[in-house]
């Protein structure tokens, strides 16, 4: 009687066997020791490429975790829009900043912030692992903020840009900061805004900047601005600190072209020494407050209810200048108040081809010979 063998495999058959159980324990196992130090790998890699990307994140091991230097070394680094992760990679170490651009490449990849990257100016040390500055290239929002107070704003104006300044303060809270600055100037009568002395230029801010010291710096720029010649020159006009600020904020309003404002400032000096109202539109203007029509704090045109609003800012009722300042002038508005041209000017109005230019006259009879047919 004869036995029945029992089946088995043929040798061929063993090796192909052996790596298949070894790639399913590969598939089971590499992703989870790569997940373990480099976290979740990118929802969006299929199977075949989520073992090959986390056989390669375990292959890297340190390129990826250990920073490159022990010392901080900031130095900038830029990255242009759609600029290719790889090359981004590539110039990262030719910078000196991570060990291992094909590596780098990998993490991004795996991880998914290959998509990420964003455009920008960066601040990045050797000092970080690849990690970290692969973190840091998904926001380029600096630690410091541009901003910018342009000529002739009035506060409420500087207020409406703080949502997209990229400082931390609201508008509320910069009005309420710019109506009581405490700033201990000698010339800001008590109970005074800082309106007129938030001086217009383009400042390098830190990001976490509070409202009461955003205001007290541009104070402070202003006051740097006004030197003791300008005083002396203000002084000479017969006017104050205070007082000159506010003419200079009429002119910087009213002058559209920056060469003509020592003529415009010559023809409210005259008007003043001759007892004549100012009769300037920009003091309405602040009278009249917000324009909801026009979506604007400067309306125009205005009517002639609006010539005859009440208020101490109305320079076609009031003699004098306005109880303070309308706008935040700029230095040259400042300048051609304390070096105003010298004319006989006591009227001006803007000329009718569009340039923003104005026609000055000496007599009311001439005022009227330049107005538009």
């Amino acid at each position: 009687m004869s036995r029945r063998r029992r089946p088995y495999l043929p040798i061929g058959c063993i090796a192909p066997l052996l790596l298949l159980i070894v790639a399913i324990l590969a598939g089971m196992f590499v992703p989870v020791m790569a997940a373990q130090t480099y976290g979740p790998a990118s929802p969006t890699l299929g199977g075949l490429q989520l073992l090959q990307y986390s056989a390669l994140m375990v292959w890297h091991d340190g390129r990826l975790t250990r920073p490159l230097g022990t010392t901080s070394g900031e130095q900038e680094f830029s990255i242009s829009s759609g600029e290719p992760p790889a090359s981004v990679a590539v110039r990262l170490e030719q910078a000196g900043l991570i060990r291992d651009a094909d590596a780098f490449r990998d993490y991004l990849i795996y991880s998914g912030l290959d998509t990420g990257i964003q455009a920008g100016n960066y601040t990045l040390s050797p000092a970080l692992s690849s990690m970290q500055i692969a973190e840091r290239l998904q926001d380029a929002t600096p630690a410091q903020v541009k901003f910018v107070v342009l000529p002739g704003w009035r506060m409420e104006e500087i207020a409406a840009s703080m949502p997209t300044s990229g400082l931390d303060i609201s508008p509320e809270q910069f009005l309420a900061a710019a109506r009581d600055p405490r700033a201990g100037l000698d010339f800001l009568p008590p109970g005074a805004s800082a309106e007129g002395m938030l001086f217009p230029d383009e400042y390098t801010l830190p990001r976490a900047m509070q409202a009461d010291q955003l205001v007290g710096l541009l104070i402070s720029h202003f006051a740097t601005a006004l030197t003791p010649e300008m005083r002396a020159a203000f002084s000479r006009q017969g006017l104050d600190v205070y007082q000159a600020v506010s003419l200079a904020s009429i002119i910087q309003r009213e002058a559209v072209q920056q060469d003509e404002q020592p003529v415009i400032a010559s023809v409210f000096l005259n008007r003043l020494a001759a007892g004549m109202t100012l009769g300037a539109d920009p003091t309405i203007q602040y009278a009249l407050g917000f324009d909801a029509a026009s979506g604007s704090w400067w309306k125009s045109p205005l009517t002639a209810d609006d010539l005859a609003v009440v208020s101490p800012y109305n320079t076609y009722n009031n003699p004098g200048l306005p109880p303070g300042p309308i706008s935040n002038p700029s230095l040259s508005a400042l300048q051609a108040v304390a070096n105003p041209a010298k004319t006989n000017y006591l009227y001006f109005r803007a000329r009718c081809d569009g340039s923003g230019r104005h026609a000055f006259a000496e007599t009311y009879d001439q005022q009227l010979q330049n107005a538009c047919p």
